[in-house]
């Protein structure tokens, strides 16, 4: 199983009494596991492990252990393996310190590093944790450019988190207005949970009757309140208590949740008995659009209609908290006295993989007033969090012109909305930050974009405000508010690919950046190629293939036609392979890039061993069974796993066993050495040996990002040199192109005629001189 989920009934022994007598709760122990994974080096977010935990409600302590082993033998020196932590999306990093692109707006999370050499391993614990999804992402440092070859041994290491939670089973719920007695102790605080509900815009939690025990003291006991979970990024809100008295006030709390309240003792050895109550307040609330659901249909039949939409399937409307309203859009239905806020329904598509929309029903402008907020909401799903959140607010001045003290504000937050928007007013709730924009006459556009929001609703609240307190003749505005889920930033703009990452059953979105670009959406240039840079690395990759004419020659001119042929195979995809893999602009694919890649693979590996066959000097019938064989288990190996080392090594090696068992064969045959010319070996086998073990030593060990155009460039010249050097001399009394009859070579081309016979072809007879070596 990927994930070993151990839910025990581990009762822990914490507590033995009820909630009636002391307030004391009963928790429990649970336990969850992820597999160890390899850890990479930092390049892109590609290069991160992310693994996903769920802490369910009411947890007071959580508590992971994240272990690092190594997985090889060898010494690596010591590394140190970053650690991020962020709750309710994956961490937003930037270890490089690179240019997020414009309007892109983030928090950093959690970081933890840990020095691993053989095995380390650390603790991180957190009290009151929220509850919901928390993300951990570890990696290495950042890579340092060079290409390592899969299968060669290399320094690795693993990464495994486990987390250990206590939860609360039984907390006593804070009703509004109730009177409730609680206990606190220095080493037992007081947990009480209280349901804020939907538009609620103040709460209120009142301690009273607070005591210390007997004494002239008794009256004067110190407490911490405290209300809110820790989420890293907000914590809860805090109160120092004195005297018998104390309250704490939030305003803008958030909406449709379970809310912690902790009281701990701050006086040692000494038990606190006191009162607690809360209280909210509901300040705004939108018309009821009553129970008949007919107009919402009748909204999404015309909404399909004009938008011509597709996936209606698919679609669901947001009717919770939204009023509906049938007349235009600029125009806006009056307001009950006891409402403040307008509510507008909001159309929720899914169009594909971390691709939502968000569009409000059966209109495409938002009127926004002076006198009240207007109110869209956007639930987002864990399955969106993988994304990006963009909004992009547009100010329609087709037929209202703004003046220049008038602005229109917008606030987007998690949880629950600002629903007072004014100059001194800033986008924050009780609990959680938000993100401000406004538009107006001279800027009518603005852009927020959030990578990897939150899993939680989003409120947008607009509103009209003026500089002084009459707007004059306007005051009602048309706004266009675009709201929309997508896999990455404007899709990593040019130099970039949006790649689609998975973590089990998790999936999220990073750029991939190409051409020296680099960045969360490909926008920093700080270390760009420029366009010569691109091409000559292009010319320097595909024209270091023309370095196989010499040795397609050489092959043609000594009979070995069956091995040219590979060799003119090789060049042609190696060298249309490299044009494709360029970033950038320099590029040119005459097919699929797999394609391309495959076949540049399958003809360099048999290249090798066509080529080391041949200096075998084995039996025609024989050699040709093993190059086909060969080339078959080739292409089945390269369609496994293409970039393997052994892929390229273990045919190297199996054709020089053939080769090697062939000369020590001959050699004994003939009692001398095989070839038995010193200048063979001199002029020819040494310097192609040479070449091929250099080649091999670039490839393997010396090749980097920033290098890889000139040494793979060395690599096609050397292996081709070698090629030239290596092939044998041509068989005396070999016929032309090596076959026996029909075609005569001699320095140009001839034809052999020779009489047919009732179907047959008279032959001559001959005795053909093989396996000499001159």
């Amino acid at each position: 199983m990927d994930v070993c989920f151990l839910r025990g009934l581990l009762f822990v022994a914490l507590t033995a009494w009820t909630l009636g007598d002391d307030g004391q709760v009963t928790f429990v122990s649970e336990l969850s596991s992820k597999p160890a994974q390899k850890l990479s080096k930092y390049a892109w977010y590609g290069n991160v492990r992310l693994q996903r935990f769920h802490i369910p409600q009411d947890t007071a302590i959580a508590r992971w252990l994240f272990s690092v082993t190594t997985g090889h033998t060898f010494n690596c020196g010591e590394h140190n393996v970053t650690i991020h932590v962020r709750w309710g999306a994956p961490p937003v990093i930037n270890p490089k310190g690179l240019v997020f692109p414009n309007a892109t707006l983030w928090n950093p999370g959690l970081s933890l590093t840990v020095p691993v050499t053989a095995h380390s391993s650390t603790t991180f614990n957190l009290p009151n944790p929220a509850p919901g999804d928390w993300y951990i992402a570890a990696h290495l440092p950042e890579d340092d450019g060079r290409i390592e070859q899969k299968g060669f041994p290399s320094c690795s290491f693993f990464f495994q988190p486990q987390l250990s939670i206590r939860r609360a089973v039984d907390s006593p719920i804070l009703q509004q207005g109730s009177i409730l007695p609680q206990t606190a102790a220095p080493d037992r605080p007081a947990r009480l949970k209280l349901y804020v509900p939907e538009f609620a815009s103040i709460l209120s939690v009142f301690v009273t009757d607070c005591s210390s025990g007997k004494g002239a003291e008794s009256g004067n006991c110190s407490l911490v309140l405290r209300l809110g979970s820790v989420s890293l990024q907000q914590g809860p809100v805090t109160a120092n208590c004195s005297g018998t008295n104390c309250s704490v006030t939030l305003s803008n709390p958030p909406w449709n949740t379970w809310l912690l309240v902790a009281v701990e003792s701050s006086q040692e050895n000494r038990t606190v008995t006191f009162s607690i109550v809360s209280n909210y307040t509901v300040g705004c609330k939108p018309t009821s659009v009553g129970l008949k659901a007919d107009d919402d249909i009748n909204s999404l039949r015309g909404n399909n209609s004009l938008t011509n939409l597709t996936s209606a399937a698919n679609s669901s409307v947001v009717t919770d908290t939204l009023t509906l309203s049938n007349r235009s859009a600029s125009v806006l239905m009056p307001l009950l006295p006891s409402a403040c806020v307008w509510s507008i329904p909001v159309l929720y598509e899914e169009v594909d993989v971390l691709s939502l929309r968000f569009t409000p029903v059966n209109r495409t402008n938002v009127s926004v007033t002076n006198t009240h907020p207007t109110l869209l909401s956007y639930p987002l799903h864990t399955q969106a969090t993988g994304g990006t959140l963009n909004l992009q607010l547009s100010l329609n001045t087709t037929n209202v012109t703004l003046g220049n003290s008038s602005n229109v504000v917008a606030c987007l937050s998690p949880w629950a909305p600002v629903l007072n928007l004014n100059h001194s007013q800033s986008c924050h709730t009780a609990l959680f930050g938000g993100y401000s924009l406004h538009v107006n006459a001279s800027v009518p556009k603005a852009v927020v974009r959030l990578p990897f929001p939150q899993s939680a609703t989003w409120y947008l609240t607009l509103q009209l405000t003026c500089n002084s307190s009459d707007c004059g003749n306007v005051s009602v505005v048309s706004v266009v508010p675009e709201v929309f889920i997508s896999a990455c930033i404007e899709d990593c703009g040019t130099y970039g690919e949006c790649r689609l990452l998975r973590s089990y059953s998790y999936l999220y979105a990073a750029c991939v950046c190409k051409a020296g670009w680099s960045g969360w959406g490909c926008t920093d240039n700080s270390t760009a190629q420029s366009y010569s840079h691109q091409l000559t690395a292009t010319l320097l990759l595909t024209i270091s293939n023309l370095s196989f004419l010499p040795a397609i020659v050489v092959a043609i001119s000594r009979c070995y036609i069956t091995e040219a042929s590979v060799y003119l195979f090789t060049m042609f995809f190696s060298t249309f392979y490299h044009a494709c893999d360029q970033p950038g602009a320099a590029v040119l694919c005459i097919m699929d890039y797999d394609t391309l890649q495959y076949c540049d693979f399958l003809g360099s590996v048999c290249s090798f061993w066509v080529t080391i066959l041949c200096m075998a000097r084995i039996m025609d019938t024989f050699k040709y069974t093993l190059f086909m064989l060969g080339a078959l288990l080739i292409a089945m190996s390269m369609q496994l796993d293409r970039k393997g080392l052994w892929n390229l090594l273990g045919p190297i090696l199996c054709a020089l066993l053939f080769m090697v068992t062939a000369w020590v064969y001959r050699g004994a045959r003939q009692r001398h050495c095989y070839p038995p010319s010193w200048k063979r070996w001199v002029f020819y086998l040494v310097p192609g040996a040479v070449c091929a073990l250099i080649g091999v030593c670039l490839y393997i060990f010396a090749e980097t990002e920033d290098n890889y155009y000139y040494t793979h460039s060395l690599w096609h010249i050397l292996v081709a040199t070698c090629v030239v050097f290596m092939l044998p001399p041509k068989e005396k009394n070999r016929e032309a192109l090596g076959w026996s009859r029909g075609w005569s070579w001699s320095w140009s081309w001839s034809w052999s005629w020779r009489p047919r016979v009732c179907g047959y072809t008279l032959c001559q007879s001959g005795k053909d001189e093989l396996y000499t070596v001159t």
